[in-house]
């Protein structure tokens, strides 16, 4: 929070801009009367800040042909501006890719926009690009200035399998100054096009008011890993394995077996490398599939004894798992494991 900052008071009705900071963690917030207040910084969130105004590029008519651009009000492309405010944090390279649907209510017919967020003190040269077969097409390209995020295009769903395959190249510099030297960056992303049909894959974030889908393109000076694996690559694997006799296998679902009794550890960090884009309903579904999954695998074995290690948490998984025992599989007996062996986060199942 900084002089600037545009907040909403958490306690009560109300908020303003920051004017400054007072004793015992309070800020000064003006209001939209002028009349300044002190308020406990604890109980003021940030809904807008001077770090991310939003810079527009001119329209682009290179593609139709035109020679009159479509104007929009007083807005001009990103110029250098000396000298920018810098933080402590933007030394550190942090640059996001981002889509934000334009009427989130609507998301089945909405278009998206798409923007370069540069959290960081560095200018930014940029280029933003999607595959076209073997070859590139650069969709934006230009400066993006430090803090700050640039919109590159307006989209419709129409256009989405052009940005199954993107990627986006960067070189970081400062005006008139000193700087470390930043490695030039360029990244390629796998874009799942089904998510643009889905809002919840569309999350608050601090960049935008909107819900908007973030990819990581810099995350603290680290390139984001490849995400995009061509078919030619995938090809490539599969022939190497015919030449491997014995190719190791890292199972999706842990699985031990203890005196002929299965463990199998629902916990999903064991089932899953990745969920930051999952919901907790799309976690909770995946790991009641994967329950289903082993009772289907063992539903011949009679007597057959499986230990679901689920955890105890806050009981959700749990209750879901009792619930599927008691109306889908009630033939099967349960009962909460061996308390000595897994306190009281475990459920055994007999196969009946």
């Amino acid at each position: 929070m900084k002089i600037g900052d545009k907040v909403r008071f958490l306690s009560e009705v109300g908020g303003g801009i920051v004017t400054g900071f007072a004793r015992n963690e309070q800020v000064i917030v003006e209001s939209e009367d002028g009349f300044e207040v002190p308020m406990l910084i604890r109980e003021c969130v940030v809904i807008e800040t001077d770090d991310y105004n939003l810079r527009r590029k001119p329209a682009d008519t290179s593609r139709s042909g035109s020679k009159e651009a479509k104007p929009e009000a007083k807005i001009t492309a990103p110029q250098i501006i000396s000298p920018p405010v810098e933080t402590r944090e933007g030394e550190a390279l942090n640059v996001f890719l981002a889509y934000v649907p334009v009427d989130s209510r609507a998301i089945s017919t909405t278009p998206f926009e798409a923007y370069l967020v540069n959290d960081s003190n560095y200018y930014i040269y940029y280029n933003y690009l999607n595959a076209e077969g073997k070859a590139w097409n650069s969709r934006s390209h230009g400066l993006i200035e430090p803090n700050t995020k640039l919109f590159l295009e307006e989209f419709t769903k129409d256009s989405l399998n052009e940005l199954e395959h993107v990627a986006v190249q960067l070189i970081a510099f400062k005006d008139s100054k000193t700087f470390i030297l930043k490695p030039a960056v360029s990244v390629e992303l796998r874009i799942d096009t089904v998510k643009f049909y889905k809002l919840h894959t569309f999350r608050e974030s601090v960049f935008f008011e909107d819900p908007s889908l973030v990819y990581d393109i810099v995350k603290d000076n680290q390139p984001a890993k490849q995400m995009y694996v061509s078919a030619q690559e995938i090809e490539e694997a599969l022939l190497a394995k015919k030449n491997v006799d014995r190719p190791a296998a890292t199972p999706i679902v842990k699985k031990v077996i203890k005196n002929e009794v299965i463990e199998i550890d629902l916990h999903i960090n064991e089932l899953l490398d990745d969920t930051s884009n999952m919901s907790h309903k799309e976690i909770l579904d995946y790991q009641l599939g994967k329950f289903r999954e082993i009772l289907e695998e063992n539903k011949n074995k009679k007597g057959q004894k499986i230990v679901f290690i689920h955890g105890k948490g806050d009981g959700v998984l749990r209750k879901a798992l009792l619930e599927e025992l008691k109306y889908k599989y009630k033939t099967y007996q349960s009962q909460d494991a061996s308390f000595k062996e897994y306190g009281f986060g475990a459920t055994m199942v007999t196969i009946k």
